[in-house]
């Protein structure tokens, strides 16, 4: 039945986000060696970071546009020869600048590419499941720090140079992504009939739709998440092994936090099914935030582990249900704008953390600076979520809440 195709969507989104976003983050395994071979600074580095997430919130939502009008393949497409050319570039690369602009526009667009199409792609093909679909093709993202990451690990321990190194993951990421991204297409028409329920944005144009309290209620919330994890997320080898844990175990932390992301985002995806979106996300940015704090205290493995283990089912488990929240709002015609939109404003808050990181370590030599801050802003984004109005019903020409 050409509905259970849905399924091979569901899989081709996962391994696209594993792959890109795995390839994207590799520079926290890489900011040391990069930083001792050339002399750059770390904030220098890291605002290759910031580059990246500024480029795949604008990709996010232009390539959102384009999967809603031309279908996800070419977006697909577009986005595998990106990423693979963005790395082989940027481990070329002699100056920093040169390195930012390339590694950043060329990772961050591609990345772009992988998230917000691949979400609203997949929501499109399912009338029931819905959830769960957008929950496995997020955890795909989960998965990055357990594949990627201790791959790069490995090439440093088996002596590669960091370009070498990156050079390496470009070729694999082109064999991988561009053959997948073939599979992707357009759900059928019966898919997108089969629902029970007409979302009350079904009708609006995407304009109306993004000047709606629901939108921008989502990207508040959705900015100030990714606002506070940003740093905490990008800096935890370094931070780890400032501490005292060696560089394998300091990856080992990052690949833990990546895998107890994947989890989250299953067993939230599965509660919010149960009991709605809103509370769910709620509960998961209010234990986001006291993780970020529980690691001020931590020095040894076993309380890294421990810290990483709950940080990552929080932060991993919030990120699907922006998506659920969306379709829930919006539909499926404009699934991939709105959402694109929304991933665009996350982007500004992923795009400040690892620089602002980098800078307050270069300037005090300590972490605490950083996530004392995102602590704070973490809590900010529980208050900003329970603004989120009820799921509307439909009127004519507006929302309203039921």
């Amino acid at each position: 039945m050409e509905r259970h195709y849905g399924w091979v969507i569901v899989a081709v989104g996962a391994l696209m986000g594993c792959i890109g976003m795995g390839s994207l983050f590799s520079l926290a395994v890489f900011l040391d060696p990069i930083a001792s071979g050339t002399g750059w600074s770390r904030a220098g580095i890291s605002a290759s970071m910031t580059v990246a997430f500024l480029a795949m919130g604008v990709g996010s939502f232009g390539w959102g546009w384009v999967s809603d009008r031309h279908g996800p393949r070419i977006v697909g497409i577009a986005g595998a020869l990106m990423l693979g050319t963005g790395l082989v570039l940027a481990s070329r690369a002699t100056s920093l600048l040169a390195f930012q602009l390339i590694y950043g526009l060329f990772l961050g667009t591609a990345a772009g590419a992988f998230f917000a199409p691949m979400m609203a792609t997949a929501s499109a093909w399912f009338d029931r499941q819905r959830a769960l679909a957008v929950s496995l093709v997020s955890a795909g993202l989960g998965m990055a720090p357990v594949t990627v990451a201790p791959f790069a690990q490995w090439l440093l321990l088996s002596g590669y140079d960091w370009r070498a190194a990156q050079l390496v993951i470009g070729l694999v990421a082109w064999a991988i992504v561009l053959p997948a991204a073939l599979l992707l297409r357009r759900p059928p028409a019966v898919a997108l009939a089969a629902g029970t329920a007409t979302p009350a944005g079904e009708g609006l144009t995407a304009r109306q739709a993004l000047g709606s309290r629901q939108f921008l209620v989502l990207a508040a919330t959705f900015f100030a998440c990714c606002l506070a994890h940003a740093g905490p997320i990008f800096h935890v080898v370094s931070y780890a092994m400032v501490c005292g844990l060696s560089a394998m175990a300091a990856v080992s932390v990052y690949s833990l936090q990546g895998l107890a992301g994947l989890g989250g985002r299953l067993l939230l995806g599965v509660l919010a099914d149960r009991h709605g979106a809103k509370p769910v996300l709620i509960g998961g940015l209010l234990l986001q935030a006291l993780a970020i704090g529980a690691f001020l205290p931590t020095r040894s493995l076993g309380e890294f582990y421990a810290v990483a283990a709950i940080f990552g089912l929080a932060y991993g488990g919030v990120m699907p249900l922006y998506a659920v929240l969306a379709r829930d709002y919006f539909g499926a015609r404009i699934m991939g704008t709105v959402f694109g939109a929304a991933t665009m404003a996350s982007s500004l808050g992923m795009a400040a953390g690892p620089a602002v990181g980098g800078w307050i370590f270069d300037k005090f030599g300590s972490y605490t600076g950083m996530h004392v801050s995102s602590l704070a802003i973490g809590f900010g984004a529980v208050a900003i979520a329970f603004g989120f109005p009820p799921l509307p019903r439909v009127l004519p020409g507006r929302l309203k809440p039921a």
